[in-house]
């Protein structure tokens, strides 16, 4: 899909803030994105809720030089680093932020709110301790984009064979809605990142959108329980591939931050 996760915004624009590329209002409203609001509970010297304003800055204030994300699935604990409390509140989402140099991490709850017909979504981070450790299978941007170039291929490969690679009118509807998406000018990550995160970020959004439509069943031809189930095996390694380039991505500004301070 082509939606940034919310941890993906989040980490985007408080690095762009840690940079000095953004202001302080400009990143919160930029991660907040399409949401009504964001608060965060649980902020150390916080009794209450708070706004992504004074989050990101008591953050920095604590140790944060930068931010982290974990893009979590059952059985890969990707970008996650303990403890099990917060790993399992990240995996039940599926997403979360990490200020590593603070030893804290941000996990979102989406709830819609408002009368039917003219809701809106709100956004809770829930503040809790992380350890200080290397996160879980995080590849380096380089890695992780020859691993999304050769499993993009072997994939599109094995779908053509299995009469799946996006035939139909259903699936070539959707191709193009993406498309045009794709070309509307969006922005990819926020400023202060090294071009290479960028490029390597908008490959995997873009296999991850074609993953969606080559997965659901009215595209192609593949319709028997044998073939969707072969069907699966292939997209789910490509899948674990996309999400780790996008996790090796947004978590770029953070590791060039640490190198220069001199982390292993």
């Amino acid at each position: 899909m082509l939606e940034e996760p919310r941890s993906g915004r989040l980490a985007a624009w408080g690095n762009a803030l840690y940079a000095g590329a953004v202001s302080p209002d400009e990143a919160a409203s930029e991660a907040v994105g399409g949401d009504a609001a964001h608060r965060v509970v649980e902020l150390p010297g916080e009794t209450g809720p708070v706004g992504l304003t004074l989050a990101l800055g008591r953050l920095r204030a604590l140790g944060a030089t930068g931010l982290t994300v974990a893009l979590p699935a059952p059985g890969h604990p990707l970008g996650l680093c303990g403890p099990p409390e917060f790993n399992a509140r990240a995996l039940e989402v599926g997403e979360a932020v990490l200020a590593p140099g603070a030893g804290l991490g941000l996990v979102p709850e989406a709830a819609a709110v408002g009368p039917e017909g003219d809701e809106h979504v709100e956004v809770e981070w829930t503040c809790l301790p992380v350890r200080q450790a290397t996160p879980a299978d995080v590849p380096s941007l380089g890695e992780a984009e020859r691993e999304l170039v050769e499993a993009l291929r072997e994939a599109t490969e094995a779908l053509v064979r299995l009469d799946v690679a996006g035939s139909g009118p259903v699936a070539r509807a959707a191709l193009e809605a993406y498309q045009a998406r794709a070309e509307a000018g969006r922005r990819v990550l926020a400023p202060g990142y090294p071009p290479r995160a960028v490029r390597v970020l908008e490959l995997a959004q873009r296999v991850s959108a074609l993953l969606g439509i080559a997965a659901a069943p009215e595209h192609g031809g593949a319709v028997s329980a044998g073939q969707m189930g072969a069907r699966a095996d292939l997209l789910r390694p490509v899948e674990r591939v996309a999400r780790r380039a996008q996790v090796a991505a947004y978590n770029a500004y953070a590791e060039e931050v640490a190198r220069r301070h001199g982390a292993p």
